[in-house]
């Protein structure tokens, strides 16, 4: 009895280890959308191509309707004993319409569909991850645009370098996701043409439009060469190279709430909503949102590697590694957009301490380059002579144990007698930030104006859709 899958050259059933190994159902059943599009395309372009008839065509699109249907409401019997979502949705097919059903694999492969389902389904992830980007983005816009004028220490080496302002520090992250949007939205170019009508590896006989069926799937254009549409999958591993560049930049994020909500640092809290407790100490709120986004982007970096490895020592074309291109992916794909969302979350969410805030900003001597400037602008100091100067200051404030601005002005004119009162009016830390003014600088006029520009491209995005 030969297998019904692979037709006649097989004469017994694969071995049960064989089955196992070789099963893709519980993974590919996520593509069943795509597949099930990109099957009507082919249905309706063998049609008008005359290579099947108009009544079959039109039996088999009423056919992918009813199983699409049958999927969405949870109605529909996957099979592991049919390997793929492409031979479950053929099999449900002909129990639906008949031998009709057959001619459907007309002019393609296995091969060529998963690499159009896959397509799709990637292009798909892309949409919604700019979407949630979007929004992470609309967040820290709008709470910059709140905190334009509260005063944060601003670090380097974890260490409190200058006063900066909340509104700044979030602003940075917005540009950060502009820049992974910007990488995705790349990755969607390459991606959007469509290898379907590529059959196995070296396209087909049949007359068929490839052109039409990539415009019906809003492809760009078909892919030129038969070998590697169906051989690709650069387009999987350059989005989950987004997606890992963009989740990198929402664990650094996770990072700082995770340290600011320390009560050793006290700089933010965050409510209820995004904290957990402990079985044992009452007293705790662990800023455990903020933890497992770190932790998800080990998930998405594994994907990247995980798929490189698999790619890199494989001969065009099809090979059947490539049926392990997908788990790893969705995976990574899905921890990346719970992060995206849960970091919005927490956007929303946190409560800065502004008190807190301006405190630490003064410690450490944050405004010793204000100092420095000071000397360089009004005393015409070259700025290394300056430097000296200033760090000499402020060991003597370190030695007396007071902030730079508590420094007598007396001290500092015995170790430059040129120093006026004057200086005392760019030491405070609100001085500091509100003369960083150069573009890009962290002046709260410039945090609100980049903030309102932001809030005005975002919307305008969001009405053209």
């Amino acid at each position: 009895m030969s297998n019904k899958m692979w037709g006649g050259r097989f004469s017994e059933r694969p071995d049960e280890i064989m089955e196992e190994i070789n099963v893709s159902i519980d993974v590919d059943r996520h593509l069943f959308a795509q597949d099930i599009a990109a099957s009507k395309a082919h249905a309706a372009m063998l049609a008008s191509q005359g290579i099947i008839t108009a009544s079959d065509a039109k039996n088999i699109g009423k056919g992918l309707d009813t199983i699409l249907s049958e999927i969405g409401k949870g109605g529909f019997a996957f099979k592991r004993a049919l390997e793929d979502i492409h031979m479950n949705v053929e099999s449900r097919l002909s129990e639906l319409i008949g031998p009709a059903a057959g001619r459907l694999h007309t002019a393609r492969s296995r091969n060529d569909q998963v690499a159009t389902d896959f397509r799709l389904f990637v292009r798909d992830v892309i949409d919604e991850t700019d979407a949630a980007l979007a929004a992470f983005q609309a967040a820290l816009v709008e709470r910059a645009l709140e905190h334009a004028g509260t005063v944060m220490p601003g670090f380097t080496h974890l260490q409190t370098a200058q006063p900066v302002t909340f509104g700044h520090h979030l602003l940075a992250y917005v540009e950060m996701a502009a820049r992974d949007r910007g990488r995705f939205q790349d990755a969607r170019k390459r991606l959007n043409e469509s290898p379907l009508g590529a059959a196995a590896l070296a396209g087909t006989s049949f007359p068929i439009d490839r052109h039409a069926t990539a415009k019906a799937l809003a492809f760009d254009r078909p892919m030129a060469n038969s070998l590697d549409a169906v051989s690709d999958r650069d387009f999987v591993l350059e989005t989950l190279s987004a997606a890992s560049i963009c989740a990198v930049h929402m664990s650094r994020f996770a990072e700082e709430i995770v340290i600011w909500t320390s009560p050793l640092v006290g700089l933010i809290r965050l409510s209820d909503k995004f904290t957990t407790g402990s079985s044992i100490m009452p007293q705790k709120r662990n800023p455990d949102a903020a933890e497992l986004v770190r932790a998800k982007t080990g998930r998405v970096i594994g994907a990247l590697n995980g798929l490189l490895i698999v790619m890199k020592g494989l001969p065009l074309a099809y090979q059947k590694d490539m049926q392990e291109d997908k788990q790893g992916a969705m995976e990574g794909f899905a921890a990346l957009s719970l992060a995206v969302r849960a970091m919005t979350g927490m956007v929303r969410d946190l409560v800065p301490d502004a008190a807190k805030m301006k405190l630490a900003a003064g410690e450490g001597y944050a405004t010793a380059t204000d100092l420095a400037d000071w000397l360089v602008r009004t005393l015409k100091m070259p700025f290394r002579e300056a430097h000296h100067v200033t760090g000499r200051i402020v060991a003597r404030a370190a030695e007396g144990g007071v902030a730079l601005h508590d420094l007598p002005l007396a001290d500092m004119q015995a170790i430059e007698p040129k120093i006026t009162k004057d200086v005392l009016g760019v030491l405070s830390v609100e001085s500091s930030v509100k003369s960083r003014t150069s573009f890009g600088g962290t002046a709260p006029k410039n945090v609100a104006a980049q903030a309102k520009a932001w809030a005005k491209r975002l919307e305008k995005e969001r009405k053209l859709g």
